[in-house]
Parts: C-alpha cells; structure tokens; sequence
C-alpha cells in the first residue's frame, strides 16, 4: 500500500511539474498573441490584460503596408529549400555511412562529427570572400548553400542512427528480387526512417527560420531580407509601434507552430524510437 501511495504522489509531482512547465513555455507565447490585437497605449498602460477587443489593424497594417509578405515569402523559400536539399543529401550520405562498409567510411563519419563540435560562424569571414567571389551576396541562393553546409552534419548524424538500427534482411532481400540499390534506399529504407527526417526537418527548419545572424551579414537590399531581418526595421530611431511589432512576431511564428502541429505524431514517434534504442 505504501508503495502504491508513493508512485501515486509521484504521478501527481510530475503532472503538476508538467502543467508548471507548459504555463511558463505558453505564456509568452501567448501574451505576444494577445498584444498583437492591443494598441500602443493598451500595451503601455496594462501590459499583462487581455485586448479590449480584437482589432486586427495591427495585422492589416502588417500585411498591407509593409514588406512583411515580401520577408514571409523570403524565408519561406530558403527554409523550404533548405530542409529539402537537407533531407535529399543528408539520407544519401547516411545510408552511406551506416549500410556500406567501405575504405575510408570511418574518416567520412568523422568529417561530419566534426562539422557538429565546429560553428559555422568562426568562418564568416572566409565564407563572406568565397560568397562575394561566386556573386552570392545579396542573393537568397547564398543563405540556401550556407544553411545546408551548417545543417548538414547534424542531419547526417540523426539519420545515420536510425539507418544502422533497420535489419540488413530488408536489403538482402530485396536484392534477391532484383531491386537496385536505389530502389532499395528510396523504396524501403526511406520510409522506415520517415519520423526521423521530421525530426531532422524541424531541427533544422527552425533555427534556419529564425536565423539573423547570416541574413545581416549577407543580405543588403531590403528586398532580399528574411522576416527575422526584416522585422527590425520596426524598431523606430525614436519610437517604437509594439503592436505592430508583436503582430509580425506572431506571423513569424505561426508558420513554425503549424509545422509542429501537423508533424507532431511523427515527431514524438521519432523520438520516443530514439529513445527506445
């Protein structure tokens, strides 16, 4: 009795730890929402309130008479293109890596380990003169070729353990049958690893997506920048329009939160495999 007195109460400690967790994850989230339908001086006067009412003037102020469309579009096309070629080259090289042996395969895995422990951003300034020098600044093209170079060894290595974990019976049966080694990958392995590239599509998805760092080095015209980029431009010299602002934050993240939403099983599938092996 006592025993099932203790796992009892510890049930209860970690809903209550949860609930505690997802308030304070939620909150801000939530409040940034909220301030979006708020007026300056709503925001000023009662920060924590909710909005009197929802006026989304904010909104068509945002989306009417400002670049923010012309940003959303930006990103949309770099982060789509980058997870893409992510997802297409990183289960190449994982299948590689975890279902051939080959001279050399340990150094490759290594090359792609070691793209994990060193940042990209220690080689802005060789990255900037080989950019310049392919006419790659200033040009969205440029963002796509860095986010995959920064990206792609963090794919390959999720990828690569989930690969080494599938039986080597599925390919050998298949070649018996006469199937192509691509077939084999795209036609069988490719779709057991289904949660773990939504996994790797969402890790990289979302840092790309609300990256600032590369897009102010190498975006100059305001008609290239990306929406974290472009959303500085609301920061006035000596004013700032926080309702406006706390509008384009939320379209900002809205994308994001959809993409989680509707992957949501494949994604906690994929991790619970994960930690399953």
């Amino acid at each position: 009795m006592q025993t099932k007195r203790n796992a009892g109460y510890e049930a209860w400690l970690v809903q209550i730890f949860l609930i505690a967790t997802t308030i304070v994850v939620l909150y801000p989230i939530i409040m940034m929402a909220m301030s979006g339908f708020k007026t300056n001086a709503e925001i000023f006067g009662n920060p924590f309130a909710l909005p009197k009412s929802l006026n989304f003037d904010n909104y068509l102020v945002i989306w009417n008479t400002t670049d923010v469309p012309r940003f959303l579009l930006n990103s949309t096309i770099v982060t789509l293109a980058s997870v893409a070629i992510l997802l297409v080259t990183g289960t190449m090289a994982a299948y590689a890596i975890s279902r051939y042996r080959f001279r050399g395969s340990i150094m490759v895995s290594l090359f792609f380990l070691a793209g994990l422990m060193l940042p990209l951003r220690l080689a802005i300034i060789p990255l900037f003169i080989q950019l310049k020098f392919m006419g790659l600044i200033d040009n969205l093209l440029g963002l796509i070729f860095i986010y995959i170079a920064m990206s792609l060894p963090s794919t390959v290595f999720i990828l690569t353990g989930f690969l080494r974990a599938l039986p080597s019976e599925l390919e050998d049966s298949a070649r018996v049958d006469g199937a192509s080694e691509f077939r084999i990958m795209v036609e069988i392995m490719v779709p057991l690893i289904t949660p773990a590239m939504v996994i790797a599509g969402i890790y990289n998805a979302v840092p790309i997506w609300n990256d600032f760092f590369f897009p102010l080095i190498f975006i100059q015209t305001p008609e290239m920048k990306t929406l974290a980029q472009g959303l500085t431009s609301f920061f006035g010299e000596y004013s700032v329009n926080f309702g406006v602002l706390y509008a384009g934050l939320t379209l900002a993240a809205l994308p994001v939160v959809i993409v989680f939403i509707v992957q949501s099983k494949r994604f906690i599938a994929g991790m619970t495999a994960g930690a399953i092996k």
